[in-house]
């Protein structure tokens, strides 16, 4: 779909309407024109689009993604940003993010526990389900009779969701309050984002749902295109793992500190997020009132997509835009970053509603990505190719999973225990 909205966008320009049922859509892939959208008319464009998936994921627009831009909105944020996502607690729940992230963990792939494995099946699933498109979002008229089975499996998702994270709450609290395990943190003293959130409940009387902006899939799909570009262009690869030899050394393993000093591979990542943005369309935004943009009346409540696809491939701005190619990103390129300051390179949004959970995703994202290919060597499984075939969706995820056969790299066994 990003695909074909890039290429009306050449036919008929940086903005233009289309009908998609009964829902008049705006399509915007200009960065003058995002300017316009997300800086210059942000409270009005601030405000997203819901469909029956959203607002059922969403607990009726109820979380930090899709609720409406309102003072509810604004104090889940400043909860979400100030008090879970500082630097502070980042740096305080490190050991967490290294422990789930080991090289054991990686090899596995899976979760042992089954709370772990059905949490993480539901959270793919549900994505599928907001990205599938929906007879009833376009004609409301039919939305009652459900015809794709979207709102009931959703619904029946979101009740075992609750669940779920209903029995972890309890089993935390039993923990906190010494019922089980002697009392105490089951993390052993360490704080993680669980315990944040109980805390933060206990000390204010609101209820705070924060929805998926920061759901860590994204992460390992951006993961998955990282690698495929890397085994699909050796020299970069090859690049890459003289910086982390360099830097980390053979005979240690990845730390986060480590991180700031791998710029060529910040340069990879990035360049990944380039070609493949994560969400191609961001999430659709609806103005809370006519506005006018670039000459066009925009109504409101219509929808308007952000075509990030189309401006990441932008020949005026981007030299052989379809090459894959780091350096673009490094010397004074490198100052270009995931803040969304700059318009022709926006892969986590820009403006009020830039993706929440950013800040947690770049250091996640950098410390997987460092430590899957400082530990092993890569290889292809004999005869096959990368395909770079993607599915369109929320999330731009890979049309076939990536194969890749890895062999240890390190000088010590003990570094993979």
């Amino acid at each position: 779909m990003h695909i074909q909205f890039t290429e009306l966008g050449r036919q008929y320009g940086p903005i233009y309407r289309l009908w998609l049922g009964t829902k008049l859509c705006t399509v915007i892939s200009s960065p003058s024109l995002i300017k316009e959208i997300v800086r210059d008319h942000d409270t009005i464009f601030a405000n997203r689009d819901s469909t029956v998936a959203t607002r059922i994921a969403s607990y009726n627009g109820n979380d930090i993604s899709f609720c409406l831009y309102d003072s509810s909105w604004r104090m889940r944020r400043k909860i979400f940003v100030h008090d879970m996502l500082s630097n502070r607690s980042l740096d305080a729940t490190f050991n967490l993010r290294k422990d789930e992230h080991g090289v054991g963990n990686t090899i596995e792939g899976e979760r042992k526990d089954k709370i772990g494995a059905a949490f993480s099946s539901m959270v793919a699933r549900s994505f599928d389900l907001l990205g599938k498109p929906n007879v009833s979002d376009y004609f409301p008229v039919l939305a009652r009779f459900d015809i794709q089975g979207v709102e009931k499996e959703m619904s029946n998702f979101m009740q075992r969701f609750d669940e779920i994270v209903e029995d972890i709450i309890n089993e935390r609290e039993k923990i906190s309050s010494g019922e089980v395990g002697g009392g105490g943190n089951k993390n052993g003293g360490r704080l993680d984002f669980l315990q944040m959130l109980m805390e933060l409940s206990e000390k204010q009387d609101v209820e705070t749902k924060f929805g998926k902006d920061t759901d860590q899939s994204h992460d390992y799909t951006t993961i998955e295109w990282v690698m495929a570009e890397l085994m699909r262009n050796p020299k970069v690869m090859k690049n890459a793992y003289k910086e982390l030899n360099e830097v980390v050394g053979l005979n240690n393993i990845v730390e986060e500190f480590h991180i700031p000093k791998l710029v060529y591979l910040d340069a990879v990542i990035k360049e990944t997020l380039r070609i493949h943005p994560i969400g191609p369309f961001l999430t659709p935004r609806t103005p809370n009132q006519s506005c006018t943009v670039g000459g066009y009346s925009i109504p409101k409540d219509s929808t308007v997509f952000i075509n990030v696809y189309s401006i990441h491939m932008n020949p005026l701005s981007w030299d052989n835009p379809l090459e894959f190619m780091p350096e673009r990103f490094l010397g004074n390129f490198g100052k270009r970053d995931f803040s969304g300051n700059d318009f022709n390179y926006i892969p986590f949004g820009s403006g009020r509603r830039i993706c929440a959970g950013l800040p947690l995703a770049e250091r996640m994202l950098r410390y997987l990505l460092a430590s899957l290919l400082h530990s092993f060597d890569w290889q292809l499984p004999k005869g096959e190719k990368v395909d770079l075939e993607d599915t369109f969706g929320p999330v731009l995820r890979k049309k076939n999973p990536l194969v890749a056969i890895p062999s240890p790299r390190l000088c010590g066994k003990n570094l993979y225990v």
